[in-house]
C-alpha cells in the first residue's frame, strides 16, 4: 500500500528522516518494501511576476508579457486573457517540460520573441481548470521553484499489509503504528455536521435480504450537490497514494476509503427506482453493468446491492454504470457498510475484479467505524460540493458482530514464550498505546479489550505477537536450540516408502506428485458402485475450480490425468508412480480417514526404440512383474493374485486383487479402453495400487541370506489340462500345500488354449525344482517326491496330464 509522508503528518507529527521511520515500521512487522519521491509531472516550472502586457501587434487573440524571476527579465507571447500586471504565476523557462512529453523552447509568434509559456492548472498537470493561466498566491517568493513553493514534492512508503493488519489499510492506521512506536497520540479528523430539517428516513429506506453477508448498512443523503474537481490539497493526496481524481465526490470516498480503511459508494439518488435500497443476493446468470463498463454474469452467491427494480452495485467491489455520479448529478445517497469477508473475497475472485475496496472487505473491516466514516465523507462533501446533508442517517444492523472483550494476558507466559524479562506494567503500556483497554486482574495477570479496529486479536497469543513487535524483535534474547550430535533415526514408514522408491525407479519408474484435489466425476469415470467407500468424498468448501473440488479418494484418476497430459505433447511411452494420501468422509461428520497408498501406471513400449528391439507393447504380466519383485525387494511373502475382483475400470480378464492371506491390500490390471476413451486417451494403460498401511505391518527390514547350493538340482515339467475356471495359482498352492522338504521352487512356464486342448479347458505347464542341500538326489528320490505332489494335484482340481489324457 502506498502511504503519503505528507498525508501523514495531517495526523501526526513525523520528526524523523523517512529512511528512519521505513527502519521504525519494518522492525515492528510493517515491511517497507520502498521510499519513492513524489513528483510533479514537469520541471524548470518557476514562480514569476507580470511586468507588463500589452497587445500582439499582429494578432488580436495574443499578448505581449515581460515577467520577471526575480534576476532577470523574460518576454513570453501568452494567448490568455485572465492574467493582470503585478500577477504572481508560473512559468515554464526554456527547457522546462510538462505533462503531454512537451519541452520548451525559444519561438517566434507572429514574429514576436517568446522565451518561455506561461501555464493553466490543466497544463502543468495539476487542476482541472485550462480557462486560464494560474493565478498563484502573492505571498510566494519570485524565483523559486514552482514545485517547492506549492508543497507539491511528497514521499510515498510503499508497505507490504499483512492479510492479518486490515487496520493498517488506511493512512490513520500507519499513524496509529507510528504513535504506538514512538509514544505520541493521533490527531483523529474533527466530524461535525450541519444537518438540515428534511429527514431521511422520509425520502428513502434500506431493506437487507440477507443479513448474513451483510450484516450493517449505514446510508446518508446529500442534497444540492455540485459536481466540480477537487481542490488541490485532496488530488495531490490521492495522486501521491496512486489513485486518480476525477471529481470532488467520488474523490471524497476514495480519500475516506484511504484515510479511515472504509470503502464508500455514492449513488445518483434520481437513478434509484422507488427511491430505495436493498442489498441481496444475486440470481444465477443475472447481467450486470460495472462501473469499469464491462457486463458481467453473476453467479447465485453475489451479493448485490439494487433499487427497487434492479442491481445497482455488487457489494463491496464496484458500483454500477446505471447509478454513478456525474456532472449534473444533485442527489447523493451514500453507503457505509459491513461485509462478509469470505463471500467478498468468493466474489472478487470468481468475477476478477481485485478493487481497492474488495482487498480491505475480504480482510475485515471495523464493524464499528462504518458511521464514522460516514459522517466523515458526508461532512467533506457539504464542505466541497456546497450540499445539505438530510436529518438523521439509516442504519439497518441486523445481525450484530461480536466484539472480542477480556482476553486474558499472564505476564509469565508472555515471558516464557518470548525469552524475555518484560515487566507487566511495560506490557500494559504497550497495548494502550495500541489503543487497547488494560485491566488488572491480580499480580502478573490482565483483562485485555482490545479496540474495534484489531480483527486480528482474539487470543493471549495475539497479544503476544503485539507485545514482541512494539518491544523490538532486536531486544528479544538471542539463543540457540541444544541439540545431540545423534543422526535422527528413520521410523519405519519412511524406510518403507524410501525403499519402494528404490525399487520403482531401479524399474525405470519416475515419481509424479499430483494435487490431492480431484474432480468428483472421477468415481462416475472410473464406474465406482454407489455404495463404494471412494464416493465418500471430503468436499472443498471454496475450491478453486469444479475440477479441484473435492479431495481424492484413489491415485490411480491422478495418474491417468498425468498420462493425458503426456500422450497430448507425444510422450506414450511411460513408467510413472505415485505416493500419497487419499481421504474418505466418515459418514457421521468426524475427521476423513487418511489412508497413504503407492500406485503406479505403464504404458506404450516394453523397450526403448532401439533397432534390436521390436515394438513390443508393455502389458499386464509386465506390471505384475514388477509387483511380484517389490514384495521379493521388501520381503512379503505368501502374496496371492485373485481374479474375482470388481472394480469396474479394469478389464475382467486382465486384473485381480492382491491378497496378503486373508486381506486385500491392493489391485493391479488393465484399464478399459472404455474408460480411457472418457479421459481422450486411447493407448493401453495397466495400473497397480497398494495400501501402504497394510505392507507397513508385512514388510522385513532385514534381509535373509542361504549358501549357494553345492549339489545339482533336478527338474520334471508336467503339463497339466484342467478346466478353464482353475488358475494357475491354485495348482502351485496345492504343491506347497503339501510340505515336500525336496520341493525346492516351482513356477508356471506356460498356458495354452487350442488345436489338441478339448473345449472349455485349457493346458497348464509347470516346472518342479527339487533339491537336498546336503546329497545328490536319486531318480527314484524325485520320482517318490513328484508322484506324491502331482497325484494331489490331480486329485484336488481333476486335471488330466497331457499326452497322457487317454
Amino acid at each position: 500500500m502506498q502511504v503519503s509522508l505528507r498525508w501523514l503528518r495531517d495526523y501526526i507529527d513525523i520528526d524523523m528522516s523517512p529512511e528512519e521511520l521505513a527502519d521504525r515500521l519494518t522492525m515492528a512487522g510493517l515491511e517497507v518494501d520502498s521510499i519513492n519521491e513524489v513528483t510533479p509531472g514537469f520541471s524548470n516550472v518557476v514562480v514569476a511576476q507580470i511586468l507588463s502586457i500589452k497587445p500582439h501587434p499582429s494578432s488580436e487573440k495574443l499578448s505581449l508579457c515581460q515577467v520577471t524571476t526575480g534576476n532577470e527579465i523574460i518576454p513570453i507571447v501568452c494567448g490568455a486573457k485572465n492574467m493582470r500586471v503585478n500577477d504572481i504565476v508560473p512559468l515554464a523557462k526554456v527547457g522546462a517540460t510538462i505533462p503531454g512529453g512537451y519541452t520548451i523552447k525559444s519561438s517566434r509568434l507572429r514574429g514576436e520573441l517568446s522565451e518561455g509559456m506561461l501555464c493553466s492548472e490543466e497544463e502543468l498537470g495539476i487542476g482541472e481548470d485550462a480557462t486560464g493561466i494560474m493565478i498563484l498566491q502573492e505571498d510566494l517568493t519570485v524565483g523559486a521553484d514552482l514545485a517547492s513553493a506549492l508543497n507539491l514534492k511528497d514521499i510515498a512508503l510503499d508497505i507490504g499489509i499483512t492479510p492479518n493488519r486490515s487496520d493498517c489499510l488506511s493512512i490513520i492506521g500507519i499513524a496509529r503504528e507510528i504513535a504506538a512506536l514512538t509514544g505520541q497520540k493521533v490527531r483523529y479528523p474533527e466530524i461535525t455536521l450541519s444537518e438540515e430539517q428534511e429527514n431521511i428516513h422520509d425520502i428513502t429506506s434500506v431493506k437487507i435480504v440477507d443479513p448474513d453477508l451483510c450484516p450493517r448498512y449505514t446510508a446518508r443523503m446529500i442534497k444540492n450537490v455540485t459536481i466540480q474537481p477537487s481542490p488541490s490539497w485532496m488530488r495531490l493526496r490521492l495522486e501521491a497514494v496512486g489513485l486518480r481524481a476525477i471529481n470532488n465526490v467520488v474523490d471524497i470516498t476514495n480519500f475516506v476509503m484511504m484515510e479511515l480503511g472504509q470503502p464508500l459508494h455514492a449513488f445518483d439518488f434520481r437513478y434509484l427506482e422507488e427511491g430505495r435500497i436493498v442489498v441481496r443476493g444475486s440470481q444465477e446468470g443475472e447481467e450486470f453493468i460495472s462501473l469499469d463498463e464491462k457486463s458481467r454474469i453473476l453467479r447465485a452467491d453475489t451479493l448485490m446491492i439494487c433499487d427497487g427494480v434492479k442491481p445497482v452495485a455488487i457489494a463491496g467491489i464496484m458500483g454500477g454504470l446505471n447509478s454513478e455520479v456525474v456532472d449534473d448529478t444533485e442527489t447523493v445517497l451514500l453507503e457505509s457498510a459491513y461485509f462478509d469477508p469470505s463471500n467478498i473475497r468468493r466474489s472478487s475472485k470468481s468475477l476478477g475484479m481485485g478493487t481497492d475496496a474488495a482487498f480491505r472487505f475480504e480482510r475485515g473491516i471495523d464493524p464499528e467505524g462504518v458511521v464514522r466514516a460516514l459522517d466523515r465523507a458526508a461532512q467533506l462533501i457539504a464542505e466541497l460540493s456546497g450540499g445539505t446533508i438530510c436529518r438523521n442517517y439509516i442504519d439497518e444492523y441486523p445481525k450484530k458482530i461480536p466484539t472480542v472483550k477480556n482476553i486474558p494476558l499472564r505476564v509469565h507466559k508472555v515471558n516464557e514464550i518470548l525469552g524475555t524479562d518484560i515487566a507487566g506494567d511495560e506490557m500494559k503500556t504497550i497495548l494502550e498505546r495500541l489503543e487497547m483497554s488494560v485491566t488488572e486482574v491480580d499480580g502478573g495477570r490482565y483483562q485485555v479489550t482490545p479496540p474495534s479496529f484489531r480483527v486480528d486479536i482474539s487470543r493471549e497469543i495475539d497479544l503476544t505477537e503485539e507485545i514482541a513487535r512494539l518491544y523490538g524483535y532486536d531486544r528479544v534474547p538471542l539463543s540457540l536450540p541444544s541439540i545431540t550430535a545423534e543422526s535422527e533415526m528413520k521410523n519405519r514408514k519412511e524406510i518403507l516408502t524410501n525403499r519402494i522408491r528404490v525399487i520403482l525407479n531401479g524399474y525405470g519408474y519416475s515419481e509424479v506428485i499430483n494435487y490431492s484435489f480431484s474432480s468428483p466425476e472421477s468415481v462416475d469415470i472410473l464406474g465406482y458402485k454407489e455404495a463404494d467407500r471412494s464416493r465418500r468424498f471430503v468436499r472443498i468448501r471454496n475450491p478453486l475450480t469444479e475440477d479441484m473440488s473435492v479431495m481424492r479418494t484413489g491415485l490411480v484418476y491422478g495418474l491417468l490425468d498425468t498420462m493425458k497430459k503426456n500422450v497430448n505433447v507425444g510422450n506414450s511411452d511411460l513408467k510413472i508412480f505415485e505416493i500419497g494420501k487419499v481421504f474418505i468422509a466418515k459418514e457421521d461428520g468426524e475427521l476423513p480417514v487418511e489412508e497413504e497408498r503407492v500406485s503406479a501406471l505403464l504404458t506404450g513400449s516394453r523397450y526403448d526404440d532401439l533397432w534390436h528391439f521390436k515394438d513390443v507393447r508393455a502389458d499386464f504380466y509386465d506390471l505384475k512383474g514388477c509387483v511380484e519383485n517389490i514384495f521379493d525387494e521388501l520381503g512379503i511373502h505368501d502374496i496371492q493374485y485373485k481374479s474375482d475382483i470388481e472394480l469396474a475400470f479394469l478389464h475382467p480378464g486382465r486384473s485381480c486383487k492382491i491378497m496378503a492371506g486373508e486381506k486385500e491390500i491392493g489391485f493391479l490390471g488393465e484399464v478399459l479402453l472404455d474408460v480411457t476413451k472418457k479421459i481422450d486417451i486411447n493407448p493401453r494403460a495397466i495400473v497397480f495400487e497398494l495400501d501402504l498401511h497394510m505392507l507397513l505391518n508385512l514388510f522385513s527390514e532385514t534381509k535373509a541370506y542361504r549358501d549357494i547350493p553345492k549339489v545339482p538340482s533336478v527338474s520334471r515339467d508336467v503339463a497339466f489340462i484342467v478346466d478353464t475356471a482353475i488358475e494357475g495359482e491354485k495348482i502351485v498352492s496345492i504343491a506347497l500345500e503339501q510340505k515336500e522338504e525336496l520341493l525346492e521352487n516351482i513356477g508356471i512356464f506356460d498356458v495354452y488354449v487350442g488345436k489338441g486342448i478339448p473345449e472349455g479347458s485349457k493346458s497348464i505347464a509347470v516346472r518342479f525344482t527339487y533339491r537336498s542341500s546336503s546329497r545328490t538326489l536319486t531318480d527314484n528320490e524325485v520320482s517318490g517326491v513328484h508322484n506324491r505332489i502331482v497325484g494331489s494335484i490331480i486329485d484336488t482340481t481333476g486335471a488330466l496330464i497331457r499326452g497322457m489324457e487317454s
